[in-house]
């Protein structure tokens, strides 16, 4: 049974690759997680993705005879996915600043994550003050939830 996730899928204009993400965020191999923004509406909502494979370097000790992706790591990717977001919907004399992760509420994590999925990230802005963003996210895959949080980040000085 398929739990009634977003699938919004509406058209961006312009395309969010791996190259755009990595333009927008600060974090790097091995702890960029999440490899395409699937849709983006400024100021409202995103849809990211990331393929979990087993080269990622977490399953070595997370648990080596059964590999599943950490909790925090799906959290962490549920805020990177959040960040672009942020990014694209903060004001003009804001873009170009750091966004911090401040905190998390509301975490729930319902099946575990493994080698081989693909995991679609909702985020959506609940409230966006002058340098402060709260956020809801959810993690699915195959249309199940797997996490579910409520994000919070605060909008740094212009780097």
């Amino acid at each position: 049974m398929k739990n009634d996730l977003p699938t919004w899928r509406g058209k961006m204009e312009k395309p969010y690759d791996i190259q755009k993400i990595m333009a927008l965020l600060p974090h790097r191999y091995p702890f960029l997680l999440i490899d395409r923004i699937l849709e983006l509406f400024p100021g409202e909502r995103a849809l990211a993705l990331k393929n979990v494979t087993i080269n990622e370097p977490f399953f070595q000790g997370h648990f080596p005879k059964t590999p599943i992706m950490p909790g925090v790591l799906i959290v962490e990717a549920m805020a990177q996915a959040g960040g672009v977001l942020a990014f694209e919907s903060v004001p003009k004399e804001l873009q170009g600043a750091l966004i911090y992760f401040m905190g998390m509420d509301k975490v729930r994590f319902r099946k575990p994550v493994i080698p081989g999925d693909q995991v679609i990230f909702a985020v959506q802005i609940l409230n966006l003050r002058s340098k402060v963003i709260k956020m809801a996210g959810t993690a699915s895959v195959d249309g199940q939830l797997v996490a579910e949080a409520e994000l919070l980040a605060s909008i740094g000085e212009n780097r």
